[in-house]
């Protein structure tokens, strides 16, 4: 686990709106020196907080604006197998190991109700798949989001002088 101020904070709050976003530009805009940028942005890749650089999708955009989560039961010993399985589903965006009654939570996304069902009917088709529930998605209020958690734990932790002096002196 890495510790985090509020100038790391701030700089993945700067990546996660523009991930293509310039050092110079972050520097910039967060008061600091390139190099400080720089480094933090390599402490952060190397301790695996920063694990790619991703453009968001807008999947209604690509023509799938069906989604729905499926809780899955699956047979004792069967976890890893219908893992696999899942992988080679395209329409699978995520798989979560949960606790419960449902031991898998699977997000889909398809171009139609009538694709989602024959999506859910190939899920429910796999072998150690016992039982699926799906609830369908109806609209995305709050979207995936990791900042608003980042800024908590950094003010949290934050006590005295400003993240970026904080942030110059760790350098």
């Amino acid at each position: 686990m890495i510790s985090i101020d509020r100038l790391d904070a701030a700089l993945l709050g700067l990546l996660t709106e523009d991930p293509r976003a310039q050092i110079m530009d972050l520097a910039s805009r967060l008061g600091v020196a390139r190099n400080t940028v720089q480094s933090r942005m390599r402490r952060l890749e190397e301790n695996g907080v920063v694990v790619g650089y991703r453009p968001e999708v807008d999947l209604s955009a690509l023509g799938l604006p069906v989604q729905a989560f499926v809780g899955a039961e699956l047979e004792q010993g069967r976890i890893q197998d219908v893992i696999e399985d899942l992988r080679a589903v395209p329409e699978v965006l995520e798989v979560h190991t949960t606790t419960g009654r449902e031991d898998l939570l699977i997000r889909i996304a398809a171009p139609s109700h009538e694709e989602l069902l024959h999506v859910l009917e190939s899920v429910l088709g796999l072998e150690g798949v016992a039982h699926t529930t799906t609830t369908l998605a109806l609209t995305t209020p709050v979207k995936y989001r990791t900042q608003p958690l980042v800024d908590h734990i950094t003010r949290e932790a934050g006590h005295g002088r400003s993240a970026a002096h904080r942030g110059a002196d760790s350098d």
